[in-house]
């Protein structure tokens, strides 16, 4: 009995003052078992990035979101290990999409919680409920988000919920909160790949949130070479990879024309889907002025394919000078054997056709002019991507995010490469001409 008591004083008590705990002279005070804990703690320390080791501070929510392969589940799982080990008694959830995601994942799994503990330190598992318990009393109790309802009763001192964009049911995260409520300061550790989930937008946004953002690529060290080569070969810059790899919250903006969803339809897999094209145009959304509080050049190429559906085949959009963007313009209709250039010429009138014809007087040139609003003139453009009519050779990000994100009633901003998208489409849904050109 006294042997136990000895145990929880010491692990209760450790100091938090680093240099203290890595001295030799304050291990050779403790027992065998708390030596042990220690010194494993110490070691993730040293090998774990500084945004895995739980912060400091006065905050209820440490929300991590991050790639897949950053090292969430180790982090939560070190987390938890430690807290349990110096608080004796205390009462922890886990709680994930399914049951067996925490018995499989979180607790069993390569970087799950048994393997941050030491075996000593246990004194039982029963996967069968996902209860394990430690010899200083502490117990984790695992539960699945589709069964909020076994959330109702229970106390906890900290909890860890994993994948919280993937839940089943938000009512469990409720639940969960009614129930924290053992302790001085009871904390919450989220490890999640981000969804835009009402839940997670508010937590990013509360005051009382410590937010953790990381991508797959802070990890790559301890990552297969292949792997990370492949992943980024074939998901960089996609709407998936940027949600999955890069951790970066992408949501749809109510009242815009496109959704993430139909965009990434649109994504081909492979430029081998390609079929011949038979008219090539490089649209054109002029900035006149150059300077920094100038809106940026919309050049974007788009192309009608014999198959009667519509290619977009690059963004070369950016800030330039009148005399830059002209040049960019031709370069890319003979880069692309384009058959016309497009530009809008609302602003810049018959400058626009002069600047071009300065830099080459043989390109065949076209002026639009803008009698309607940008939402009307972009509303049959989303009806050829709603009818999956519109297929893009690769992700262009920037570009995707004016889609997603325009709506003329809350978009800040000029959207100069949505402008020229819909100029190029329009063009080449109006007209047809002859086989010039295909992607090899």
């Amino acid at each position: 009995m006294q042997s136990n008591l000895q145990e929880k004083t010491e692990i209760d008590s450790l100091p938090k003052n680093d240099s203290l705990l890595k001295s030799e002279k304050y291990l050779t005070r403790l027992t065998s078992l708390n030596q042990k804990i220690l010194l494993k703690h110490l070691s993730w320390c040293k090998t774990a990035r500084t945004k895995q080791i739980t912060p400091k501070g006065d905050w209820n929510t440490w929300l991590i979101l991050a790639g897949r392969g950053w090292g969430k589940t180790r982090t939560g799982a070190q987390d938890i290990a430690f807290y349990g080990l110096t608080r004796p008694n205390s009462r922890i959830a886990i709680v994930t999409p399914t049951f067996g995601d925490g018995r499989d994942t979180c607790i069993e799994g390569v970087s799950g919680l048994l393997g941050c503990l030491d075996p000593d330190s246990i004194e039982n598992w029963n996967r069968s409920i996902g209860e394990l318990t430690l010899k200083n009393g502490t117990v984790y109790k695992t539960f699945s988000s589709e069964q909020p309802d076994r959330l109702r009763g229970p106390q906890f001192h900290r909890a860890w919920c994993d994948e919280l964009g993937s839940w089943k049911n938000p009512e469990a995260w409720d639940q969960l909160m009614f129930g924290l409520r053992l302790g001085v300061k009871p904390q919450v550790i989220i490890t999640t790949t981000p969804k835009p989930t009402t839940l997670i937008k508010e937590l990013v946004n509360n005051k009382d949130s410590l937010v953790t953002r990381g991508s797959t690529f802070e990890n790559q060290d301890n990552l297969a070479e292949s792997a990370v080569k492949k992943l980024k070969e074939k998901y960089e810059g996609t709407r998936l990879g940027r949600q999955e790899l890069f951790a970066e919250i992408l949501e749809d903006v109510e009242g815009a024309l496109w959704n993430r969803n139909m965009i990434s339809k649109a994504l081909l897999k492979s430029t081998e889907e390609i079929p011949t094209l038979v008219r090539t145009v490089v649209a054109i959304d002029p900035a006149v002025t150059q300077n920094k509080q100038s809106n940026e050049t919309g050049i974007v190429v788009c192309a009608k394919g014999i198959d009667d559906k519509y290619y977009v085949i690059d963004d070369v959009s950016g800030k330039y000078t009148p005399d830059a963007w002209a040049k960019m313009s031709v370069e890319t209709y003979y880069k692309y054997e384009a058959d016309k250039i497009i530009a809008e010429v609302n602003n810049g009138g018959d400058l626009v056709e002069r600047v071009i014809r300065t830099i080459d007087n043989n390109v065949s040139y076209g002026s639009v002019r803008a009698t309607k609003g940008k939402y009307l003139r972009a509303e049959p453009i989303s009806a050829l991507y709603e009818q999956q009519r519109v297929k893009h050779i690769k992700p262009f990000q920037f570009l995707e995010d004016q889609m997603a994100n325009y709506n003329p009633l809350t978009f800040s901003g000029s959207p100069d490469r949505l402008d020229a998208l819909v100029w190029g489409l329009t063009e080449l849904s109006a007209r047809t001409g002859k086989a010039f050109w295909r992607v090899s």
